[in-house]
């Protein structure tokens, strides 16, 4: 029996029957941006199945360059919102707790792309495409989208909400020097690089009230380059994050490859565990939980055909209860099995399905 990861947690208004959190993964079964009884059966499955807490795959902001595909859910049109009122609904009656990620893509999203293709890709700086660097008209609406968002989520009767500030997209290429090359009061040192963020934090909060949780996934690696190193050392790294408690994080989602692998020389510590060292805020820590083999972009970008078979949770268990971190993200063994959770809650661990890449095509 894997005791912490069943333990209770209760952070401000969300109280979690475990620690266990299914991580936002983007589907694109959403058409027209409008998520389905289908998608809110997917959910419904793995609240069913004992999961803590949903994070949903990331729905994008009103921005007209957010998305770079319409069948990404958003959060902003009225059907898609009462779409994601039904998921809710769904995952409620199941006994679950579920907050939507919100997103916007930047620069990441192709030109042309997306529900309104005609856009043009924005982000801190311009790159070599035809993208544009964000005025401080388009920072401002951006800003306010991303709490109109929170606003609705709120309303529409999710139990927190997670900002994607990860991965090479929007949030994130405000952090890096190279995406965010302005001389204005958006860019210069970590610190200030931080400040997109930190607005966006606080007019989140602004719009939820101060108990409705408020998380931000973060991340050192970036789709562009895996072994990227926003900060190189613990000191760069509670500078960046130490802004963003201050504005309102209740919670970090620190995203890595392998959670098993330390984040600086010197320590076995990973990335949750030093910001939960550094700033005291709870962290959910993700990477391969409960898998071997090869890790999680290999399966996702078809790199590697074969099953991933599951693995023991016994090193997981005892970083928890050391409070390296508190909630831990499981991400493909939940696409590959719904009841993942209630398996290890019965001792079935022999009965865990394996991942197979072929699972992506059906996401059930």
């Amino acid at each position: 029996m894997h005791h912490n990861l069943l333990k209770p947690f209760e952070l401000k208004s969300l109280v979690l029957k475990n620690r266990i959190v299914m991580a936002p993964m983007t589907r694109r079964f959403s058409p027209g941006g409008i998520p389905g009884p289908d998608v809110a059966e997917y959910y419904r499955r793995r609240a069913a199945g004992d999961v803590g807490l949903i994070i949903t795959e990331g729905t994008t902001i009103g921005r007209p360059a957010a998305s770079n595909d319409e069948s990404i859910p958003n959060f902003y049109d009225p059907a898609s919102l009462d779409g994601w009122r039904k998921v809710v609904k769904k995952v409620h009656l199941a006994g679950g707790k579920i907050a939507p990620q919100l997103w916007h893509q930047g620069l990441a999203r192709p030109m042309g792309s997306g529900p309104v293709p005609s856009a043009q890709s924005e982000g801190p700086s311009a790159d070599q495409t035809a993208s544009v660097a964000m005025s401080d008209e388009d920072i401002a609406d951006t800003i306010e989208a991303f709490a109109l968002a929170a606003a609705a989520a709120k309303k529409i009767g999710f139990d927190a909400v997670e900002l994607h500030g990860a991965h090479g997209y929007l949030i994130d290429e405000f952090f890096w020097r190279g995406t965010n090359r302005r001389e204005d009061a958006y860019g210069g040192d970590i610190v200030k690089r931080s400040r997109f963020a930190t607005e966006v934090i606080r007019a989140v909060r602004s719009a939820v009230g101060p108990t409705f949780p408020i998380s931000l996934r973060f991340s050192q690696w970036r789709i562009q380059d895996y072994g990227s190193k926003l900060a190189e050392t613990p000191e760069q790294l509670e500078q960046l994050l130490a802004p963003l408690v201050e504005a309102g994080v209740d919670l970090f989602h620190a995203s890595t490859r392998r959670y098993w692998e330390p984040e600086f020389t010197g320590s076995d510590l990973n990335l949750a565990g030093w910001a939960r060292k550094l700033t005291g805020v709870p962290t959910i820590t993700v990477g391969s939980v409960g898998l071997n083999g090869p890790d999680f972009l290999a399966g996702l970008f078809g790199k590697d055909d074969s099953k991933v078979e599951p693995a023991t949770l016994h090193a997981l268990e005892r970083r928890l209860e050391q409070g390296e971190f508190d909630l831990v993200a499981v991400g493909r063994a939940l696409l590959a099995d719904p009841d993942w959770v209630a398996k290890i809650e019965q001792g079935r661990f022999w009965d865990v399905a394996p991942f197979d890449r072929s699972l992506l095509k059906q996401l059930v």
